[in-house]
């Protein structure tokens, strides 16, 4: 395999579909906080990219040293993105439910921002068996590539949620809860359906 045209496309496509469940995230976070700032939105987006760009890389490098050990770790990787989204997710439909009109809602926090990269990236490192066969420079452009793609794709789907939280006002908090659990769910069944 070398670096093309349909090395790059096929990146760009693993992106896009890797990128799905962080752009439902960022849905999520722009309907939980319409007003939020343009730095902050670039900010979300660049947290999901890193974390769509590292995971790939990590499951790469254990691939080519610590593969039994990556083998037994990854059947617990459902588990925690289940449980991350839950905790998430559940803890935005308890304050959409009980937010108190005139109330100031939460923003996320950095912690929270966090938990949700790697919630919705962690099933990535699974990605590292499909490109085992790149060298460290293919590697490196594929998982760039997905975190470019990741970026983009996040950005816009903070300022749909914006857009469209604005129309919502505090369904839109639960809402949000109600999606991040949804992908923790789909995260889960799929991981114990392959």
């Amino acid at each position: 395999m070398k670096l093309d045209f349909m090395f790059i496309f096929n990146s760009i496509l693993l992106g896009v579909g890797l990128a799905m469940d962080a752009f439902s995230v960022s849905l999520a976070n722009g309907l939980n906080e319409q007003t939020m700032k343009r730095g902050k939105a670039l900010g979300i987006a660049g947290v999901f990219a890193f974390f769509q760009g590292l995971m790939p890389l990590i499951g790469w490098i254990c691939v080519h040293s610590i593969l039994s050990y990556f083998q037994a770790f990854e059947k617990f990787i459902p588990w925690i993105a289940l449980i991350l989204l839950l905790l998430i997710g559940g803890k935005m439909l308890f304050d959409g439910i009980f937010h108190k009109e005139g109330e100031e809602k939460k923003a996320i926090g950095i912690l929270g921002l966090l938990l949700q990269g790697i919630a919705t990236s962690i099933d990535a490192l699974s990605v590292g068996f499909t490109i085992a066969e790149y060298d460290i420079k293919m590697a490196f452009v594929s998982v760039l590539t997905i975190a470019l793609v990741t970026f983009a794709i996040c950005f816009c789907g903070i300022e749909i949620g914006k857009k469209f939280g604005t129309k919502l006002s505090n369904k839109a908090t639960i809402f949000g809860g109600i999606i991040l659990i949804a992908i923790g769910i789909e995260i889960f069944i799929t991981g114990l359906i392959k």
